[in-house]
């Protein structure tokens, strides 16, 4: 499949602004009716606490923190309705439920809130699927996320910040990675290689190159030499011309 899989949809701008708008959707009613959702939040290894499997990412504990996810996000989720239409959805749903779970089990005795998680499995997601297909567009996407997230692999240790979910940010990009090797992507154009420049290729047996010699001269080995009348040379300023003059009988006149 060749570029023409990128198509620019509605969806691309629509789906971020969404998921996003959510956020700010609740988070305006949790300040302005005064509740408390954090007990909404991933409580690890209590039953209650899986709940927060599917409403922490909606659950923010300040304007900072929900303005910090959802810049990454307006980016990530457009990066992958773009250039992943066909996974996207299932990404971002799975992401939510399996990085969740994973929080739950390996989490800390606490809550676990933000949309952070989510982040993590659409960076690792789109870094590594983009350095597996080996398509030259998408693995220049990975490396932009790279450039603008690679600071984010810190926070997925323990101790390194001890008032975030370093717990959730792992989960998520353990998440992420597996999802790239089971969501497959269609098999994209790859570039197109000559003969010539193959490894194996050996100029002495090609049909082709035994017209030419060492210097990348002209030479027609199919002319008898008997046949041959003069072979004269042509310079320029630019190149080197090699041409042959071949002898023929005249026909007989009638």
């Amino acid at each position: 499949m060749n570029d023409n899989h990128f198509k620019f949809s509605n969806a691309v701008i629509g789906l971020p602004v969404f998921f996003v708008l959510s956020l700010w959707i609740v988070y305006w009613v949790q300040i302005r009716f005064d509740f408390d959702f954090y007990q909404y939040g991933i409580y690890p290894r209590d039953f209650s606490g899986l709940q927060g499997v599917l409403l922490s990412p909606f659950i923010h504990e300040n304007l900072s923190h929900l303005y910090n996810n959802s810049i990454p996000l307006l980016v990530l989720l457009a990066a992958m309705q773009f250039f992943y239409p066909k996974q996207s959805f299932a990404v971002i749903a799975f992401g939510i439920l399996f990085s969740g779970l994973i929080t739950w089990i390996i989490g800390r005795s606490n809550y676990h809130i933000g949309a952070s998680g989510l982040i993590y499995v659409l960076v690792s997601f789109i870094f590594f699927k983009g350095i597996q297909t080996g398509y030259y567009r998408l693995v220049a996407l990975s490396l932009s996320v790279i450039l603008l997230y690679g600071g984010m692999i810190w926070y997925v240790f323990p101790d390194v910040d001890k008032t975030i979910s370093w717990e959730g940010h792992l989960a998520g990009f353990i998440t992420g990675f597996a999802m790239s090797l089971i969501y497959k992507t269609p098999e994209y154009a790859k570039p197109v290689i000559y003969e010539w420049q193959k490894p194996y290729f050996n100029p002495e047996e090609d049909a082709f190159m035994k017209h030419f010699d060492e210097n990348g001269n002209f030479v027609n080995s199919e002319i008898p030499k008997e046949e041959t009348e003069s072979i004269s040379t042509y310079y320029s300023s630019d190149f080197l011309v090699n041409y042959t003059i071949t002898k023929t009988e005249p026909e007989d006149k009638i």
